[in-house]
């Protein structure tokens, strides 16, 4: 006869917290998407579908379904478990240590409690348990998947809305049922974060450990519906030059052109609102940073990712317990960041004080890029020049150009571009300035267009000797590799910046591989 096998005889669950990304591509007709993919491994995946009722597509999360009894069973084990887990080890431990810690002991309660189960019910309330103790509950499934940007929550009794890479905002059917749920939840975040919220302090604004930035609120006073949250996610993987090509956010010419700039140390300023791409844009413009310039950034949340070796990166850090207490904000890195022989500074971006050490610097010979909330150029002139920041005009004659991002409707379809490029050429006294804007996007063509005539080329040939010759020769030259790396889907964020720092290395071999003349 058969031995019986219990609790203790069942495997070890495997759960894949990061599965294989998978390939999605952008469809027009909406009415036509049906898509569904894993998100944890195997247990959640979501279906993304047209919703002839809600009449929009919507984001739903599919997760193992419990039975009344497994429901009531995984209730007892949590209850138990949270009285004897230790949360540091959790939080600190690596995946393989903590999958075998939270197994041991849910083996053991289940015995002490009485509890008996299937290995198909272990396997669902295992899930759950990992999920819950390493993660981020019922939100963790949105926070592995790989598309979404942002998470928002905007009360209890409300469904949770994300924006998705290609589906941009989506419904989902995530609900938090009630305020007491939520608040448990929200003081997750803020545990996660370092950070503390109670009734006294109801606003947080922090970054998980792997760089997402939270803000939330904590009681109805501050949001009626109840605690809120919004994640806005840590992309490890930037968007690559081809990839922002391959999306039509902006022309190989103006790459090329942004690459000629920060090799020849110009100063940049990203403009745009909320969400139109600027640190997409400022993360893509990295890459062309020479490979063994060192570099140093500055930014209030992590959401820099530079594919480099000779990087400091530097992030603000809130005051702790009593107000005020161990504040580091970002004029005082920056201040820092010039004694620490920078040859590029990137600051995430620009709001208050700190803009004027950024313009010092780029006045002493720091070539620096940043990024700056506004919608067109004579709006960045007026926020540069006005409190909080209060900038003189002629300090504002170091900044060689700005790229300003913009959100824009294509099709029907929700899309980022690289609206223009403008070089400052002067600004005067009186807030006039004086540009050229050698590249622009038309919405009405959704084309781009470029002219010949570049002051900051002018700028070049006169610093670097060059004649103008052989810049244009050597702007055709990048302009065709990036468009031949785009061509043949070579968008490894590794991969990208090998081929760049080749080039700086080795350009004749570079070209002859991509059959550049």
């Amino acid at each position: 006869m058969a031995k019986k096998i219990g609790i203790l005889d069942y495997p070890m669950v495997s759960v894949d917290f990061t599965p294989r990304i998978p390939p999605i591509k952008k469809i027009n007709d909406k009415t036509k998407i049906d898509i569904r993919y894993c998100l944890i491994s195997p247990f959640a995946y979501v279906h993304i579908y047209w919703d002839p009722k809600e009449y929009e597509v919507v984001y739903e999360i599919e997760e193992p379904i419990l039975t009344k009894e497994e429901d009531i069973a995984r209730d007892k084990v949590v209850k138990a478990m949270r009285n004897m887990i230790n949360f540091k080890e959790i939080i600190g431990g690596s995946n393989e240590t903590l999958f075998e810690y939270i197994d041991k002991r849910f083996k053991l309660l289940a015995i002490e409690m009485g509890i008996e189960l299937t290995y198909e019910s272990y396997k669902k309330i295992y899930y759950y348990l990992v999920r819950d103790f390493m993660g981020f509950n019922e939100v963790e499934p949105l926070l592995r998947d790989y598309f979404v940007e942002d998470i928002e929550c905007n009360g209890a009794n409300t469904p949770v809305y994300l924006v998705h890479r290609i589906f941009r905002n989506l419904k989902t059917n995530l609900v938090f049922n009630d305020n007491e749920s939520l608040e448990s939840f929200v003081e997750k975040l803020a545990q996660r974060c370092g950070k503390y919220i109670s009734y006294a302090e109801p606003i947080l604004d922090g970054s998980l450990p792997d760089g997402s930035r939270v803000n939330a609120t904590y009681t109805k006073d501050v949001t009626s519906k109840g605690p809120t949250f919004t994640i806005r996610k840590f992309t490890k993987t930037p968007w690559t030059p081809p990839q922002l090509i391959s999306f039509n956010t902006l022309s190989p010419e103006m790459l090329a052109y942004l690459w000629l700039l920060v090799q020849y140390k110009m100063n940049l300023l990203v403009v745009g609102g909320t969400a139109s791409g600027k640190t997409t844009l400022l993360n893509a413009i990295a890459f062309f940073i020479p490979p063994e310039a060192r570099v140093v950034s500055i930014e209030d949340t992590r959401e820099l990712n530079l594919p480099r070796d000779n990087w400091l990166p530097s992030v603000a850090r809130s005051a702790t317990g009593v107000k005020g207490l161990g504040e580091i904000d970002m004029f005082e890195l920056l201040r820092a960041s010039f004694r620490q022989n920078p040859d590029y500074v990137i600051v995430g971006e620009v709001r208050g004080k700190e803009a004027s050490v950024l313009f010092q610097g780029m006045a002493s010979g720091h070539s620096s890029i940043s990024t700056i909330h506004a919608d067109s150029i004579e709006t960045v002139i007026k926020r540069l020049e006005t409190p909080p920041i209060e900038l003189s005009p002629t300090l504002l004659n170091v900044l060689d150009s700005m790229c300003v991002m913009t959100h824009a409707i294509v099709r029907n379809q929700e899309t980022r571009k690289l609206r223009e490029i403008v070089e400052v050429v002067n600004i005067g006294e009186n807030d006039v300035a004086l540009t050229n804007t050698p590249f622009m996007w038309d919405s009405s063509e959704d084309k781009f267009y470029f002219k010949k005539e570049s002051r900051l080329f002018q700028k070049i040939y006169h610093r670097y000797g060059i004649t103008p010759e052989q810049l244009s020769a050597e702007f055709r030259r990048r302009a065709e590799l990036l468009y031949r790396l785009y061509q043949r889907k070579i968008f490894g964020f590794r991969e990208v910046q090998d081929i760049i720092n080749e080039y700086y290395k080795k350009p004749e071999e570079v070209l002859a591989k991509f059959g550049v003349n």
